[in-house]
């Protein structure tokens, strides 16, 4: 994996409104944390925090904390304003070399299964693996090929297998799927059950038509 630079300054004032006026100047409030070692308030430009969050790939970060020793760390989390969908805040997790590590990695599907030529279609049901490493293994995504899949085939987390990486997920979880079409499953009639015969229509008479017998 790709380690990437990202600079950051320690935050002096951590009330709110030093929070909001970092935030006015197009700045990001976050948190970096290390096992050991107390937590240091930091900031970094939004432009600079972008990439490592708008982006499907898993970076390894070199902090560089203004007056601090470089360090390699990962994102551990951010929060995202509600109503604009910037970010707000995050946290960043400094890695020792020889600690193993719980982090979730993207799935990056490649490939057109071939069940889609049979009226097939995709069902995604994970995005992310929870998996465990050493910082060096950590994978940028993990990348499955989805191309020979038929119509009720599947790929469970059971099928995966990652050079020096645990997966932490249920091995029976289904990650993706080419299933029938939810229409086509309810159009095609139950073996062995016959539709019932229509009942005879009854017409009464009319008073007038009584009258006239």
């Amino acid at each position: 994996m790709q380690e990437t630079i990202l600079a950051a300054k320690k935050r002096e004032l951590t009330t709110k409104g030093a929070v909001n006026q970092l935030r006015r100047d197009k700045n990001v409030p976050g948190i970096f944390y290390i096992k050991g070692v107390a937590p240091v308030s930091i900031y970094v430009h939004e432009n600079a925090l972008r990439p490592f969050v708008y982006t499907a790939e898993t970076h390894l970060i070199r902090l560089e904390i203004e007056g601090e020793a470089p360090c390699q760390s990962i994102i551990k989390d951010v929060q995202f304003d509600p109503v604009t969908d910037k970010v707000i805040h995050f946290d960043l997790l400094g890695l020792s070399a020889d600690e193993v590590l719980e982090i979730q990695v993207p799935i990056l599907f490649t490939g057109q299964p071939v069940g889609i030529k049979d009226g097939g279609v995709i069902q995604h049901h994970m995005h992310k693996l929870d998996v465990e490493c050493l910082p060096k293994f950590i994978p940028d995504h993990v990348t499955i090929d989805i191309t020979n899949l038929k119509v009720g085939d599947a790929i469970h987390v059971r099928d995966l297998k990652l050079d020096n990486v645990t997966i932490k997920n249920n091995g029976e979880v289904s990650i993706v799927a080419v299933a029938i079409p939810r229409a086509k499953v309810e159009a095609v009639a139950e073996p062995g059950i016959e539709a019932a015969p229509a009942e005879p229509e009854v017409i009464s008479k009319g008073k007038q038509e009584e009258e006239e017998e």
